[in-house]
């Protein structure tokens, strides 16, 4: 069941919104909401639980951009529906799941739906920045100074080549869905960056293990065994 927040400005586009998002999940939607500006969508998201973010980028003349860092933070997926096209590659940056662009029908708004409901990842995603919260303070790291990511219930636990550790608010599987290519599921609770990887290891009993270049060592699952080693070669 979907919980879902609207921040639109333009009352005829939010409401065109919400009919083509409940068309799409139908009898699936626990809350729909609708907030016509940023302020008021902080507000409802500090008191609200949501699963889905759909978010102009331009409110009244309020900036999206200035709170999509702490959005992207969030345990929720943003999707952007915006005009400004020219800001889609800086959006995706920051970790968005999808870029709608305005005007829309109701195939690719379906379509930003769908790829939360997918496992895996859907598109080559540009991602550069894991955006963290930390005594209400957001913060964005770097991806390429993520070693590996470890789940962590609803949370994950970011492992960083400095050897610092960062609670991420999105589940393992949603980061999944947004990192690039270049990160690999190789366990149920691990994703790893491949350019962090030395060699696979063979343990009696047909065990196998990863070793990182900075010595640690880390399970694999043996249905992910055969996946790893073909694109480790």
């Amino acid at each position: 069941m979907m919980r879902i927040l609207i921040i639109e400005d333009e009352a005829r586009i939010a409401k065109r919104i919400e009919r083509m998002t409940r068309n799409h999940f139908e009898q699936n939607i626990a809350a729909i909401a609708i907030c016509d500006s940023l302020q008021k969508g902080l507000v409802y998201i500090a008191n609200h639980p949501i699963d889905i973010l759909l978010l102009d980028l331009n409110l009244n003349g309020e900036n999206g951009f200035d709170i999509l860092e702490s959005m992207v933070a969030g345990s929720f997926h943003t999707i952007i529906v915006s005009a400004y096209t020219d800001k889609a590659i800086d959006a995706f940056t920051y970790g968005v799941l999808d870029f709608v662009p305005k005007p829309f029908d109701q195939a690719r708004l379906s379509m930003a739906f769908r790829r939360i409901t997918n496992s895996g990842k859907t598109t080559e995603s540009t991602m550069k920045y894991l955006a963290v919260k930390k005594a209400g303070i957001t913060r964005l790291i770097a991806i390429k100074d993520v070693l590996y990511i470890k789940g962590a219930g609803i949370y994950s636990e970011l492992y960083l080549q400095d050897g610092k550790q960062e609670l991420h608010d999105k589940s393992m599987e949603m980061l999944e869905q947004l990192l690039p290519g270049s990160f690999e599921r190789i366990h149920k609770s691990y994703l790893i960056s491949l350019d962090q990887a030395e060699k696979i290891i063979i343990r009696p009993g047909s065990s196998y293990s990863l070793l990182l270049k900075n010595g640690e060592i880390l399970p694999i699952g043996r249905s992910r065994y055969k996946e790893l080693k073909r694109k480790m070669i």
